[in-house]
């Protein structure tokens, strides 16, 4: 058979547009392996990975979009829901949508209740929800036209109580939310006290959403007596486990989130919402005849949608079973404890409040003075040129007072083979800018930030300028930044982090959208 002339020309420039791929990936951070602590959620087993590509491949070029044409997707998918949901302590009446991630699933979550509460766009509805939850949520309220409610937190512990919450509660709320756990600390709201206080004294109809996106798959199976009851047994039986109640078991909870690209192991994106009830799960839903088209339903935002993501998932969930996952999870444990005794040692840093569970962040411990502090922007910045990055987060400004700059550690079950490694890394790291003055915003933003804090210049002024004004202030920060990296600096991300916590919040976020659009322009 004579070869197609254009399989020969689209293999050999394919295998050319590889090798430049392959080029480009070798550029970035590794994926595996465990120096990443944020962004990737490793099981540090290849074998699990390769289950997921195998599956994955196995899937390619189904279109999620209409399960009666590929009866396969129907099949994963609920598959998929029934194993999160018997994880998370749902009943019959708890169904469930796998989205692309934990942001469409918040989405969704809100979207269900300003339907079920009858509210229109617009119209004054609001999400409740303390300051730390995800941002995925004021995205949620800018594009369903709700109106976001930031409840402040404890600004030394990240903590929320069940009364404050409340209190931000009226007749315009469609949704309260609590995060198991809040990401920047870890921290776990008080879902409980939250749901009997609704049920006591609100309209039924307000939704309450817990954010398990990232602890979902994780803290069900964190060692130690279950909360729900005083039936614990194994070696940590013994030993109180302070984590609250926070799942489906809590019955006035009427929808969660959890990521299965998370600490469920599956490749990115795969997230299931769960609902209690057909009406609050259903309402999300898009369906019209109205069109000379074929019926269209749409159970999340997406129409086509490829089944690989999913196909992978349902997988990695099959091959680890509760066996599996409770071993993932105590490998992560004992590598979260034992990162937080020995970062608790460093002279200058202070790990922050916290319940159990995988995640982490330090501060500056203002203790020990300013010749001895740590500013943990300095020292992620100083980790990440030692190969071990860590998740730097910007000060947060509130009434109630500012929530400090930190930074944050998402620990996996591979970390548990570098925990001496990161622990030398950290102190070292430490020991180079225990001291040093605290970081300073980029020059190509000073004479913005003087401008602003003598009045010379309003944050509505900046605000007025055109994408193109904005684009080449930005520029000049980046055209900085490129001249120090071929210059053999390396600022880090420390400097942009600082003019953030300089900048009014509106005035930040257009500058971060205009420097990321930037990078990727």
């Amino acid at each position: 058979m004579t070869p197609d002339p254009l399989a020969l020309e689209i293999t050999d420039r394919g295998e050319h547009a590889l090798a430049r791929l392959a080029a480009m990936r070798a550029q970035d951070p590794p994926t595996t392996g465990g120096r990443v602590l944020s962004y990737v959620y490793d099981s540090g087993l290849a074998e699990l990975d390769e289950l997921a590509t195998r599956a994955a491949r196995l899937a390619h070029g189904v279109n999620g979009l209409d399960p009666t044409v590929y009866s396969s997707v129907a099949r994963i998918h609920g598959g998929i829901v029934d194993r999160v949901r018997e994880i998370l302590g749902g009943g019959d009446d708890v169904f469930g949508n796998v989205t692309s991630g934990g942001t469409e699933s918040c989405m969704l979550a809100c979207l269900a209740a300003r339907e079920v509460s009858g509210r229109q766009p617009g119209d004054g509805g609001t999400i409740v929800a303390p300051v730390t939850v995800h941002a995925a949520f004021r995205k949620a309220a800018h594009l369903l036209g709700l109106r976001f409610v930031g409840v402040e937190v404890d600004p030394g512990t990240g903590r929320v109580t069940a009364a404050e919450l409340l209190a931000a509660v009226d007749g315009d709320t469609v949704l309260v939310v609590c995060s198991a756990p809040a990401y920047r600390n870890g921290v776990i709201d008080p879902v409980a006290e939250v749901a009997a206080g609704l049920e006591a004294e609100h309209d039924p109809r307000i939704g309450l959403h817990v954010d398990a996106c990232l602890g979902g798959l994780v803290l069900p199976f964190w060692p130690g007596p279950d909360p729900a009851g005083p039936d614990a047994t194994g070696p940590d039986a013994t030993e109180p486990n302070p984590m609250p109640l926070w799942d489906l078991r809590v019955a006035r909870v009427t929808s969660i989130s959890a990521d299965v690209h998370k600490y469920g192991f599956a490749p990115k994106g795969t997230s299931v919402l769960l609902s209690r009830g057909r009406e609050r799960h259903r309402a999300a839903w898009f369906a019209t005849v109205d069109w000379p088209g074929y019926p269209v339903v749409n159970p999340t935002l997406a129409g086509s949608k490829p089944l690989e993501p999913a196909a992978a998932a349902w997988t990695v969930l099959e091959a680890l079973g509760d066996g599996g996952q409770r071993e993932l999870v105590a490998r992560t444990a004992r590598a979260t404890d034992r990162l937080v005794d020995g970062l608790s040692g460093i002279e200058g840093l202070r790990v922050l409040d916290r319940d159990p569970g995988p995640l982490l962040a330090v501060v500056a411990d203002e203790s020990a003075g300013d010749g001895r502090r740590v500013h943990p922007h300095l020292w992620a910045d100083a980790c990440a040129r030692r190969g071990i990055a860590v998740q730097a987060q910007p000060a947060y400004r509130q009434k109630r007072g500012t929530l400090s700059s930190s930074s944050h550690l998402t620990i996996t079950p591979v970390t548990e083979r570098l925990v001496e490694e990161i622990l030398r890394v950290a102190f070292e790291a430490a020991d180079e800018v225990r001291g040093q003055p605290d970081p300073v915003p980029p020059t190509g933003f000073a004479d913005v930030l003087d401008a602003l804090e003598t009045g010379a210049l309003s944050p509505a002024d900046l605000l007025a300028l055109s994408e193109d004004e904005v684009h080449a202030l930005v520029g000049g920060v980046l055209a900085d930044d490129e001249a120090g990296a071929e210059g053999g600096g390396d600022a880090g991300m420390a400097p942009l982090l600082a003019a953030i916590e300089r900048l009014p919040a509106g005035v930040g976020g257009r500058l971060v959208r205009a420097y990321l659009a930037a990078v990727m322009e």
